[in-house]
């Protein structure tokens, strides 16, 4: 789509949510910047104590329990899953089982007891974190349940326990950042008062063409203020009481303002970043690749640089760049990946890759546990490159190594 042309706009705030199924966004207004949109990340929090009462372990977890005090003792993750006697009202149930199901990351256990439920049964205590679930929010309370049983990953049984106490309870919100779209020309859409004025709206980038170019974040929030922009006459900055939902890391800034100017020139710009900056990378790449382009025919050979393949999002900045050039996008994600080798997005499968400095990736994509970012929900067993070469050939693709 593409918007009245306002010159220096870079951000959209497009209303795709109010409206009614079937109808038309509705544009709300266009601006030079928005100061909120750029945050760094909270930093991880300390890890939290939880503890399994009345537990009859199994599996891992009893593995673990004779390795306290060493490296063997930790577990990627327990899932638990409560063991209702009548399904509660307020739970929801899919294909996974009930939305009751709470998970518990990077846990290390670090004692064990006798238990005084039952004989034979014991009380684990364990250290790690609470994957917060961004599709059913954390439950402060515990759910309606006879006991708890636990799992692994991959639906590996590790016990059962009968009570579980550290987990549900209420912790601190995430600190509000208050947002303020600067330079912001208001549509007919946002006529009248502006103050006091919930919105609930999409944050599109703004190409130099006036093209949109994907989304950059959800903002809901009220208007505190709206006051004339030292930007132009008719525009406004505008100060709303709540932020972002998950702000882009300020450091991206650099990235969006290369895009902006049309682009990266070189390859491995993205080296120079970090790891949470790569996926930003990846993601952008992604958001303002150009539509309609053919697929290169089958057959073809590919030269991916391996020289900064330190981690899985370097290798999507890397195989982006290989197919589809500087700033190239093929994949930021597994399934990505898999999507992008079905054809459609720049090469037709079966092709020939050649992988130059491989022995980067071989020292590093490699079987661990991987903690990319500061959300939670982000941690688990690493991608190795076993993982990659087995999509290649799912798809045929020849990887020769360098």
């Amino acid at each position: 789509m593409t918007t009245p042309a306002l010159p220096g706009a870079r951000w959209l705030v497009l209303d795709d949510y109010t409206g009614e199924v079937g109808e038309p966004d509705v544009t709300l207004g266009v601006c030079h910047d928005i100061d909120g949109l750029f945050v760094d990340p909270e930093p991880i929090p300390p890890p939290e104590a939880f503890t399994l009462l009345g537990c009859d372990p199994s599996g891992p977890l009893q593995d673990a329990l004779e390795h306290m005090g060493t490296e063997r003792a930790w577990l990627p993750s327990i899932a638990l899953f409560p063991v209702h006697q009548q399904r509660p009202a307020r739970c929801l149930w899919d294909e996974h089982g009930c939305t009751c199901v709470e998970e518990l990351i990077d846990v290390t256990v670090i004692g064990q007891r006798p238990s005084a439920a039952r004989d034979g049964l014991v009380d684990l205590d364990l250290r790690g974190y609470v994957r917060l679930l961004p599709e059913w929010g954390l439950p402060e309370e515990k759910p309606d349940a006879t006991g708890f049983r636990l799992a692994a990953l991959d639906d590996e049984k590790l016990g059962e326990c009968l009570d579980i106490a550290g987990v549900f309870r209420k912790r601190p919100s995430a600190p509000v950042r208050p947002v303020t779209l600067i330079g912001f020309r208001p549509e007919a859409s946002l006529a009248g008062t502006i103050e006091g004025r919930k919105i609930t709206a999409s944050i599109m980038i703004l190409q130099r063409d006036g093209h949109t170019a994907g989304g950059a974040g959800l903002l809901s929030a009220t208007v505190v203020t709206a006051r004339p922009s030292r930007l132009g006459d008719g525009l406004l900055d505008i100060t709303l009481d709540g932020g972002i939902e998950e702000p882009t890391p300020s450091g991206a800034r650099e990235i969006f303002q290369m895009r902006y100017d049309g682009g990266p020139a070189q390859p491995n710009q993205w080296a120079r970043y970090d790891r949470l900056l790569q996926h930003e990378w990846s993601s952008l790449a992604l958001r303002q690749r150009p539509q309609g382009l053919p697929d290169k025919p089958a057959g073809t050979t590919y030269h991916l640089d391996g020289r900064f393949v330190t981690d899985i999002d370097a290798f999507y900045c890397a195989i982006g760049e290989a197919i589809n050039g500087p700033g190239g996008y093929f994949g930021w994600n597994l399934d990505a990946l898999h999507d992008c080798l079905c054809g459609g997005w720049g090469a037709a499968s079966p092709f020939r890759l050649v992988w130059h400095h491989s022995d980067v990736a071989r020292r590093h994509l490699v079987a661990g546990y991987d903690r990319p970012s500061h959300r939670l929900r982000d941690w688990k067993p690493r991608i190795e490159l076993d993982d990659l070469l087995q999509i290649f050939s799912e798809h045929a693709v020849e990887v020769a190594f360098r």
